[in-house]
């Protein structure tokens, strides 16, 4: 048998984590740990009836504390909650009245994995939250999801290849200021020191 995956359970309702680590007990890929262990937990399960202020610093506070993969097992899920999940880190939704052990050591498995699980009627929706908000909010900015414009990403590219800030400035017909205000923006926007890291993040991501 493979290692047993540490599972830490949230809940705000004594009642509800009890029942849901009751769910879990019996799963020989799971172990449920307490909270004397949480920080050694790959997967937390916070359970809540909405995915409202208090969910999502719970979600945010077991991430900072060592857990990175956090799945919601959520009573009521709007449009609103699918997307204060996302922003808050989660990689798992399961609707509490999916909670069977089945599904949920599924959802531990594949959050453990680095994968994600959204019951397939609420990643349609989430999907159409997602394009509304590009179109709506990130588009009229010149942003894309990544948190850079085509402009930005175009420069980056070609501070990678080596060239310089001149060199850029003659490709793209800017002025040599333009480019260093679009690299200023993006290290100061994204919290990075230098060019370099500027690169290199857009590398990690994917960009270039």
């Amino acid at each position: 048998m493979s290692e047993r995956i540490p599972v830490f359970i949230y809940a705000r309702d004594p009642l509800s984590q009890a029942g849901i680590a009751s769910q879990l007990r019996g799963r020989p890929e799971v172990l449920v740990v307490d909270d004397a262990d949480v920080d050694a937990a790959t997967v937390a399960l916070v359970v809540a009836d909405e995915v409202d202020d208090e969910t999502t610093r719970a979600a945010k506070a077991l991430q900072r504390n060592g857990c990175p993969r956090v799945v919601m097992v959520i009573t009521r899920l709007d449009d609103p909650g699918l997307l204060a999940a996302v922003e808050a880190g989660a990689c798992g939704l399961l609707r509490r009245s999916d909670a069977v052990p089945e599904r949920l050591a599924a959802a531990v498995e594949s959050a453990a994995s680095g994968d994600g699980t959204v019951p397939p009627d609420l990643l349609g929706r989430l999907l159409a939250q997602m394009g509304r908000l590009h179109r709506q909010v990130l588009a009229p900015r010149g942003l894309t999801f990544s948190g850079l414009s085509e402009r930005e990403i175009t420069v980056l590219k070609l501070v990678a290849d080596g060239l310089d800030t001149a060199e850029v400035a003659n490709q793209l017909f800017y002025s040599e200021r333009t480019v260093k205000n679009v690299i200023h923006d993006v290290t100061t926007r994204l919290n990075l020191r230098n060019r370099t890291h500027a690169v290199a993040y857009a590398v990690r991501q994917g960009l270039i």
